[in-house]
């Protein structure tokens, strides 16, 4: 296992700033995740961990060695792409074996180490096969096989799932998962599905403008956003905007233009003052139809669309010039233009500072 430390790291290409000063240590055995939209930077990183591009700026580390400008080979990395990358000509054993044979190991110890690599992604007697003969998923076993099968210190993947159907991906996300920890390997990965982030990670590294905007576990980053791009960008959400009126400790009101009141918890080294204009985050699933007993904002609209998605019925309410949506018992019907009366704990709502909300990225919190 091998622990990797990002320190200052910065890529330009031309005038754009691809990777913007990022420094982050991905810990012995762990499962980390790079996450964040398209050209966020997020595989750019990956590809300086791999050598496949070499920073401007910054130091790159595989436990105490500095790999900064050693060349791919050098750093004992194996990455699996997005694209699989196999050779259409060779066969499955060939694929899995090319690694090896760039090696010059023996024929026979060859041969152990493909067959050890195949049978741990499920491919056994599959050897004979061409990557035209095999499924999407089946493609992607082979690629990991190609990986696992060197011995990495570190394991790279590049959005490795994105291009297998929605039954697939689930089903492979889980292999994915047990596989890492069965070999106990330090494994990266660059996402932009939050739902892949979640499932897989033990830490989530959330990407913004080749910034680094949170790291944390997937709880942590859910649930303790540090700036707005994270809390609107992790999971489903509202923004409300309003004016603070009511400030007492980490608890905050606003008042919103509808005039309607939200009261909630300013988040984690902010504050508000009287009158500044904020922003409050509630996620739809929060949403209760009877009053909790904990202490609550009540929040009343008119039903524009429900529909009906299985574990839920997922409303949008209409308070004003805010629309707002909300996870409901899947058991009581709505229908448009029903007057609904919602409630959400206090708890569950987060408040932010609203200056540079039209850019959403705030600068991470020490």
């Amino acid at each position: 296992m091998t622990e990797v430390r990002l320190v200052e790291v910065t890529k330009r290409f031309g005038e754009v700033v691809a990777v913007d000063h990022v420094s982050v240590t991905i810990k012995h055995g762990e499962f980390f995740t790079f996450l964040g939209p398209s050209g966020c930077g997020k595989t750019t990183t990956l590809r300086i961990i791999a050598g496949l591009e070499f920073p401007d700026e910054g130091s790159v580390f595989f436990d105490e060695e500095d790999v900064t400008m050693k060349r791919a080979y050098e750093r004992k990395a194996a990455m699996v792409f997005q694209n699989y990358a196999l050779w259409p000509h060779m066969s499955v054993f060939d694929n899995v074996a090319y690694g090896l044979k760039l090696k010059k190991l023996p024929p026979e110890e060859i041969k152990k180490k493909v067959e050890w690599a195949l049978e741990l992604v499920g491919l056994k007697g599959m050897e004979d096969r061409y990557p035209t003969q095999l499924s999407g998923g089946q493609q992607q076993r082979v690629a990991l096989a190609r990986a696992i099968v060197v011995e990495p210190r570190v394991l790279l993947l590049d959005e490795p799932l994105s291009n297998l159907d929605a039954k697939l991906r689930l089903k492979m996300r889980e292999e994915l998962k047990t596989l890492q920890m069965k070999l106990g390997i330090t494994a990266i990965y660059v996402t932009h599905d939050q739902e892949e982030a979640m499932s897989l990670s033990d830490r989530i590294a959330v990407m913004n403008a080749g910034k680094i905007m949170q790291v944390g576990t997937p709880k942590e980053v859910y649930e303790s956003p540090r700036n707005l791009f994270v809390a609107t960008f992790i999971g489903k959400s509202t923004a409300v905007m309003g004016k603070a009126d009511e400030i007492a400790g980490d608890r905050a009101t606003i008042t919103t233009p509808d005039g309607f009141k939200l009261r909630g918890r300013v988040a984690v080294g902010y504050k508000l003052s009287r009158g500044e204009e904020a922003v409050a985050i509630i996620r739809p699933e929060d949403f209760e139809l009877e009053p909790p007993r904990v202490d609550h904002n009540v929040i009343e609209g008119v039903i524009e669309i429900s529909m009906f998605l299985g574990p839920y019925n997922r409303l949008k309410v209409r308070t004003g010039k805010q629309v707002i949506s909300a996870y409901v018992d899947p058991d009581i019907s709505f229908k448009q233009g029903d007057r609904v009366k919602l409630y959400i704990p206090v708890d569950d709502v987060i408040l932010f500072p609203a200056k540079g909300w039209e850019y959403i990225a705030y600068e991470a919190v020490a």
